[in-house]
């Protein structure tokens, strides 16, 4: 409304120019309030700011200290290889002459083994054969072998007199006093039936057929081993089997190297699956084959067919149930865990539990497996030895809860393995300072496989890895030529291993199996003094040889315990005696053992350096 009272006689540019004074003066003003805001903001600011700073109160600052690990130094200790002057003339037999059957590059084991209850660890090595369609015309004189220890390692051929000269396409041995007589018997798995010989006062007698574990005369056996699965106290027995195979299956495969004309070693992945077998112990001599009831024989879900090739086998409780499982290294399929329910049956758990694949879903070539508590605490670990380009596994479950995770890369044991084709593998304290070192022998299985891959080699050096301690970002450190000699470093077509103590002086030494070549037994020559305590253990109301038992020794606040349990690494067999290193502790506070049937039994203050034999005592809880 106001609009509209404007006097229109006004002139026009008189009205002008009284707003534009107006409109100076309100500027100006602005101005000048604009100024003394400014100065006004400025001095609050510049007082409050003078106030602030006034009463701050500089504290002393607390800087974190530099933490300072301890000196990581590898021992140095000689090997010194002493096949030739310890007395082991042996040389093994693949049959192969050109035609490449698979078989040829897959044996084979050993065993160290008290064969004739002396107190010292004789050696078994396996042996294959000519094939049948290419018998030479003197025939066959490629046997098992068997070499006596004199108790300071010195070795005698006694495989004739003992009845063990019997020429089989073996493959891996598992030692057991099945009877409990308190005589190790022989069980030998082979391309074919198996054998079990039974040992009669130091003499073999074949029981196999009476036994009834000869198996399928057309299975092709690898790993196997004595357990007591079902603590009844006498042992059963675990067999593996790779794949079906036949020569005319093998031969019928165009297997070439990339880029070759010849005929190459093939793969596993055309040949069919398998199922494990367990033989239960009846105590009369006899056993009964459970594998179907017991839940063993697992089948790709799929096509229901044998899904296992399996090469490598080891028994562990993995859940501290009392009760022995087993663990199954499998060839570019998964790996088998199977949890022991305790009442006569297994469930296969590796998926679930971490140990089928590795870190992308995969399968891998795995041949040899072993476990320990490698750590002194309630973690578990099972390492693995995988085909070449694929580095060794090591699972580790920080419980006893079959929740496992591979640890190789982050504890430096995995980049280190990548190029080489691991078989055996093991784990043994070789310096005895307490801790649980790796060993892995290694070897290709094609001859011309450098011609087509650079980075390969058919004979691979053995490793050895270091145990640092977990306190470490590489908790294994590989030992270099320096570190070992010369010995230790030389390549070979690596397949089955094995240690003991052969000499009595403590510490453990070597047993490598060559593929077609001769074995190498490699003597620990440590010079560093750290104590030690073996322990051997008799069972009375448990089986004899004690297998499943565990032994914890307390010196100093830690803890060591060891499995009594030889079957360990690629078809082949560890001495019974467990060993601890103690570094230098002068004293053992407690030694504890845990018998297969659950009881216990404690010994205060054992003597040091010395191998400790126990008997079970009867009404230990």
């Amino acid at each position: 409304m106001s609009n509209q009272t404007t006097k229109s006689e006004d002139p026009p540019l008189e009205r002008e120019e009284d707003d534009a004074v107006i409109g100076r003066a309100f500027l100006g003003s602005t101005a000048v309030f604009a100024v003394i805001g400014i100065l006004v903001f400025a001095a609050y600011w510049f007082l409050s700011g003078k106030k602030e700073q006034a009463e701050v109160v500089e504290a002393e600052v607390s800087v974190p200290g530099v933490r300072v690990l301890p000196k990581v130094t590898v021992p140095i200790i000689a090997w010194s290889d002493i096949s030739e002057s310890s007395g082991i003339r042996f040389q093994h037999v693949n049959g192969a002459t050109g035609e490449k059957l698979l078989p040829e590059t897959m044996g084979s084991g050993c065993a160290f083994w008290d064969y004739d209850s002396d107190g010292d660890q004789d050696i078994l090595l396996i042996n294959s054969c000519p094939w049948p369609h290419n018998q030479p015309e003197s025939g066959s004189t490629s046997t098992l072998g068997l070499f006596a220890n004199d108790g300071k390692g010195n070795f005698t051929d006694v495989t004739k007199e003992v009845g063990l000269d019997v020429s089989v396409y073996g493959m891996g041995a598992a030692c057991g006093d099945y009877d409990n007589d308190g005589r190790v018997d022989l069980f030998v798995s082979c391309l074919g039936p198996d054998k079990l010989f039974r040992n009669v006062d130091n003499k073999f007698v074949d029981v196999t057929e009476q036994a009834k574990v000869g198996g399928d005369a057309n299975a092709w056996s690898t790993s196997s081993g004595f357990f007591d699965y079902d603590r009844d106290g006498d042992l059963d027995l675990m067999v593996c089997h790779y794949v079906q195979w036949s020569r005319e299956l093998d031969s019928a495969q165009e297997f070439r190297l990339v880029g070759g004309k010849e005929r190459a070693y093939g793969r596993p992945q055309p040949f069919g699956g398998t199922f494990p077998s367990l033989f239960r112990n009846e105590g009369n001599g006899t056993f009964t084959d459970v594998s179907n009831e017991a839940g063993i024989q697992v089948a790709n879900p799929a096509t229901n067919v044998p899904m296992g090739k399996s090469l490598g086998l080891v028994f562990e409780d993995y859940d501290g149930d009392g009760f022995l499982d087993c663990a199954v290294a499998n060839d570019t399929v998964q790996n088998f865990l199977f949890k022991n329910l305790g009442n006569g049956k297994f469930e296969e758990t590796g998926t679930t539990a971490g140990i089928a694949f590795d870190a992308t879903g995969s399968a891998r070539g795995a041949m040899g497996i072993d476990s320990a508590a490698f750590r002194n605490d309630s973690s578990v670990g099972i390492a693995i030895g995988n085909f070449a380009n694929e580095m060794s596994a090591l699972y580790v479950a920080r419980s006893r809860n079959l929740q496992f995770y591979d640890d190789a890369i982050a504890n430096g044991f995995g980049p280190a393995t990548r190029l080489e084709l691991t078989f055996g593998v093991l784990f043994l304290d070789f310096d005895l300072d307490g801790r649980l070192d790796i060993f892995q022998v290694n070897g290709h299985l094609e001859e011309d496989i450098a011609k087509v891959q650079a980075s390969q080699k058919y004979e691979q050096a053995p490793q050895l890895f270091w145990n640092a301690g977990a306190e470490f970002n590489t908790e294994f450190i590989k030992c270099r030529e320096v570190e070992t000699g010369a010995d230790f470093q030389k390549p070979m077509v690596g397949r089955g291993s094995s240690y003991a103590d052969i000499d009595g002086d403590g510490d453990l030494d070597l047993l490598l199996v060559g593929c077609g070549q001769k074995p190498r037994l490699l003597r620990n020559d440590q010079k560093i003094g750290h104590h030690w305590l073996r322990v051997k253990l008799v069972g009375k109301s448990s089986n004899r040889d004690a297998i499943g038992a565990t032994v914890e020794v307390l010196s100093r606040d830690i803890v060591q315990t060891r499995r009594v349990s030889p079957t360990r690494g690629y078809l082949s067999q560890t001495e019974l005696p467990v060993t601890f290193g103690l570094g230098v502790s002068d004293t053992v506070d407690r030694l504890t053992i845990t018998w297969p049937n659950g009881k216990t039994q404690v010994i205060l203050r054992p003597k040091l350096d010395q191998l400790l034999v126990v008997e079970e005592a009867e009404g230990h809880e």
